[in-house]
């Protein structure tokens, strides 16, 4: 995954409550779990610690991964789940009754209901429609010209599917209407073929994509309305080399193309295009899910890139439009085992559905009957083989077997004034298709009634007096029953299958906590959509396709032993923050977070301009917070260098004019050809920084001046530009945004993308807002508290050591007692000669080299050598503004050498400061070290 060090933190989770008006309350006394403060002085040099961050996941370097390599990002399902030592042991699962799943619901096929998408799933009226399919020719013409046989064999057919578990039937031409007929009948959905030449060069011959368009649009017609239909298809596995030929933003041009025009034939009609691994690169947005054919024989391999097809299809359902193995070669046995376990974990993955190719050996094409491929669940007289009932079996235990030893697990929603929207989070608790779980609601002394509406359901309600979001979910947690204990925000509403697909996760893992996608309703208004297109939303950052870095507070689960040896949430965090926190703190002991996919939640984004930027600068206050307690996480400018990737909408839209390169292997010959996309530049990251608003005030301010010094004036286009690149970002970025409904008119559509793009602009102010008001600044002060500062200059310590040490020890000792003074502490790397480094700011920093001195009998003197550095951009910007004060002063500008000399002489106090600062945490660690020997 490409390293980022982008402006904000991914959304937080937050608690809307009066605390917004008044965040620097002082904190209530209460009864809550301690959590231990990092920032409180503990000098120990005389003792030996653990080594610093070995156990961090996110120190390392991250890596894309291979399709070789995927199957290691797994942890197999037959290995035993074993905690970190560093946490309890998971207790067994609760309760001593057996717990069943229920059985995927048929659903009918009947006139005026079509399947539509919402979230990551297929949807037929009120029930989810998993996809249990197979493909279905084509055969060899009849006399008519059909590819179809007759009705009769048709009705035959059809009549073994259904009795088989099957539920939709994918066809790769154009079929009668007939059939469509006889699929109604017997409770099936088609997903139609559009065929045409995808193997040539189409694109070279004009009239032959007009012909192209042309005949897409007569296929729709001859099936648009059907009951029986499920989707078209508008194009099935173009080739690499057509796709390298053309070049791939052609191509999905043309694909958008054709979209289009099933759409204007049969707008209620799902539309998708077949892609398969050597072109995943295509970026087809528009499509309503995401399909791919995807052939691999090892459970490993396939669950691997199932995750990583997860994460390229987004916020999009995944259906799996071809897997199979060929009998003749592998034998029915093997094809019956091999198609059971693909059908389990292709649904265990997420997956909205699935196509086995095929239902029958008989297959036609390029005007051959194909008789050296055994692919079908039956053979070419229509007689089934073993596989048939293994597939049966496994599509009637969708998502899941039944009989798993599910966990018991404990929801716990925090409400603080959530009257508005806790209702649609109840009801959406109340359709959970879970057998083991609870409900606890932490009513956080809200005045508005919201406890009452969910007392109103039956479930637990704890009420007490407002003590902000950390403390109720410790309350939730001391509340809860479960082994599992998942959270989710009052203004979101789960996935009936929620907890199903968290528990399978947790189940067949290590992972201390787990994650999904939170993603907006579609019927919030057009200015909630305009915000969950815009950057600040809740999202997951992840390390690999299945491991993340951070999960969201508004769909977060853990596992209760880990929550309870860390000690639960931190109750500083009152509003936004805590989950930032709890994940550090996790992964700080050892622990890794995962991510699911299909455990999805829909979360109400905010309906106004008001809350958007009131919740913006919450986040920035939360920021500053945690910046107090993790200065390590922080880099000197004040943000977090995420190691992952960060999942949104915003990103995602930065990262469209950056396209990355396409792995193709020689010649473009790599069966798996992947995009790596790099991190954004920083010319594309400075707008989304909340202090490149600073940057606007300070060229704003030099302009000024050059009324007086006319020389100045060179400040003028320099802001002209700083003040166009966040604009032109963010109207970049608003051009770019997909929203879920037709616009009703071209203004409309205007409108909506004004709106996003001025988002865009006012989140970074936002989050500057907060950050300022809690001292959150890259000019913030990192000194020790309490102690003098020392001049900046080279200095010399020894400590004498009756016990021998390694190197390394003292220096991982030194490293550890520097940190307890809240001092950012860096290592050096293979080339430097030096051991340490500490931040004391953004402009000044202290370095600091050890040697140790061998006096026999086992005795030491180390003796350690500290020395300030400046960075060279203050250096430059301070030496800048006095040149320009003495030109002024040349030019009897008076006041602009005033105000130019005086910045000039601040960033000189604040170089010296910051290495002073620096200076004094290692003379405060090192003399408590002396006098503590003495």
């Amino acid at each position: 995954m490409a390293r980022l060090a982008l402006a904000e933190f991914p959304g937080m989770a937050e608690e809307t409550s009066a605390d917004e008006d008044n965040e620097t309350a002082p904190f209530e006394p209460s009864s809550e779990v301690s959590v231990e403060r990092r920032n409180v002085l503990r000098p120990a040099f005389g003792e030996v610690p653990a080594a610093a961050d070995e156990s961090n996941p996110s120190s390392g370097p991250v890596s894309r991964v291979q399709t070789d390599e995927l199957s290691k990002m797994r942890a197999r399902s037959d290995e035993s789940v074993v905690m970190k030592s560093s946490f309890l042991k998971p207790a067994e699962p609760a309760g001593i009754a057996q717990f069943f799943l229920q059985p995927p619901k048929p659903v009918a096929v009947v006139d005026g209901i079509r399947p539509e998408v919402q979230g990551k799933f297929l949807y037929v009226g009120d029930e989810k429609f998993y996809v249990r399919g197979v493909t279905y020719g084509p055969f060899k013409p009849e006399e008519d010209g059909c590819e179809y046989h007759t009705p009769e064999q048709v009705e035959n057919d059809f009549a073994q599917m259904a009795e088989g578990g099957i539920n939709a039937v994918r066809t790769y031409t154009v079929p009668p209407r007939w059939l469509l007929d006889v699929a109604q009948r017997n409770g099936l959905r088609v997903m139609v073929g559009l065929p045409w030449e995808e193997h040539i060069t189409f694109l070279d011959n004009k009239k032959l994509a007009r012909d192209i368009e042309k005949r897409v649009r007569a296929g729709v017609q001859a099936c648009a309305g059907h009951p029986a239909l499920l989707c078209f298809t508008i194009g099935n596995e173009i080739p690499a080399s057509i796709v390298r030929w053309h070049g791939s933003k052609r191509i999905e041009a043309f694909l958008k193309k054709l979209y289009q025009a099933v759409k204007d034939e049969d707008p209620g009609a799902l539309v998708t295009y077949v892609n398969f691994p050597t072109t995943e690169y295509l970026q087809l947005p528009f499509v309503d899910f995401v399909s791919f054919n995807v052939y691999l024989e090892t459970r490993e391999k396939l669950e691997g890139y199932l995750a990583r097809l997860q994460n390229i299809a987004g916020d999009k359902p995944l259906v799996m439009a071809e897997i199979g193995l060929d009998s003749m070669r592998n034998g029915e046995e093997a094809q019956a085992r091999t198609l059971e376990w693909q059908i389990r974990s292709t649904f265990a993955a997420g997956c909205a559905g699935i196509f086995v190719f095929a239902w029958t050996d008989e297959w036609y094409r390029g005007g051959y009957d194909i008789d050296d491929w055994g692919f079908g669940l039956t053979d070419r007289q229509r007689r089934p083989k073993e596989s048939l009932a293994a597939v049966g079996k496994a599509y009637a235990e969708v998502p899941f077997p039944p009989d798993l030893a599910w966990p018991r697990i404990s929801v716990v929603v925090c409400t603080y004034n959530g009257s508005r929207t806790i209702r649609d989070c109840m009801e959406g608790l109340r359709k959970l298709e879970y057998p083991n779980f609870e409900v606890v609601v932490v009513n956080d002394g809200s005045t508005d009634g919201a406890g009452d509406i969910a007392a109103e359901y039956g479930y637990k309600v704890i009420t007490t007096e407002n003590r902000g979001l950390s403390s109720a979910r410790n309350t939730g947690m001391r509340a809860a029953k479960g082994e599992i204990v998942a959270y989710i925000d009052d203004d979101a509403r789960p996935d009936p299958h929620w907890l199903t697909y968290l528990a399978a996760t947790f189940l067949r893992t290590d992972y201390v906590g787990i994650g999904g996608p939170n993603l907006p309703p579609p019927d919030d208004g057009p200015i909630a959509e305009c915000v969950s297109n815009s950057p600040g939303g809740p999202v997951h950052v992840l390390l690999t396709d299945e491991v993340a870095e951070h999960i969201p507070g508004c769909n977060m689960a853990f596992r209760k032993s880990a929550l309870e040896a860390i000690g639960g949430f931190d109750t500083q965090f009152r509003i936004a923050g805590d989950d930032v926190d709890v994940c550090w703190r996790l992964q700080q002991r050892g622990g890794t977070l995962g991510f699911s996919p299909a455990a999805m939640v829909w979360h109400h984004r905010r309906n106004s301009v008001k809350a958007y930027w009131k919740q913006q600068k919450n986040y920035g206050k939360a920021e500053a917070d945690l910046e107090k307690k993790w200065p390590e996480k922080y880099n000197a400018a004040g943000h977090v260098p995420w190691a992952g990737r960060l999942y949104f909408k915003g990103f995602e839209q930065l990262l469209g004019w950056c396209r990355g390169r396409i792995y193709q292997g020689t010649w473009g010959t790599a069966l798996f050809q992947s995009i790596y996309q790099p991190a954004p530049s920083l010319f594309w990251s400075l707008p989304m920084m909340p202090e490149w608003y600073v940057v606007i005030a300070a060229l704003a301010g030099l302009s000024l001046l050059g009324l007086e010094w006319a020389p100045l004036l060179v400040a003028v286009p320099l802001l002209a530009v700083a003040v166009v690149v966040p604009a032109v970002h963010a109207c970049l970025c608003g051009s770019k945004v997909t929203f879920a409904h037709p616009y009703k008119s071209r203004r409309e559509e205007l409108k909506l993308r004004a709106l996003t793009a001025a988002l865009h602009l006012m989140q970074p102010l936002a989050r500057l807002t907060g950050r300022i008001r809690l001292g959150l600044t890259p000019w913030r002060s990192c000194a020790v508290p309490g102690v003098a500062l020392p001049l900046p200059w080279q200095r010399r310590f020894s400590l004498w050591s009756e016990q021998w040490r390694s190197s390394i020890d003292w220096l991982e000792t030194f490293e550890s007692s520097l940190k307890g003074t809240r001092t950012v502490v860096m290592r050096g790397g293979d080339y430097d000669r030096w051991d340490l480094e500490l931040r004391g700011g953004l402009l000044g920093c202290v370095r600091v080299l050890m040697a140790i001195e061998e006096h026999g009998g086992g005795k030491q003197m180390a003796w350690f050598r500290a020395w300030p550095r400046c960075a060279p951009a203050g250096i430059v910007i301070t030496l800048l503004f006095a040149a320009l004060s003495a030109g002024a002063a040349l030019h009897g500008a008076w006041i602009a050498c005033g105000v130019l000399n005086f910045m000039a002489l601040l960033l000189m106090m604040r170089v010296f400061k910051e290495c002073s600062s620096a200076m004094a945490s290692v003379a405060y660690v090192l003399q408590a070290g002396e006098n503590r020997r003495s």
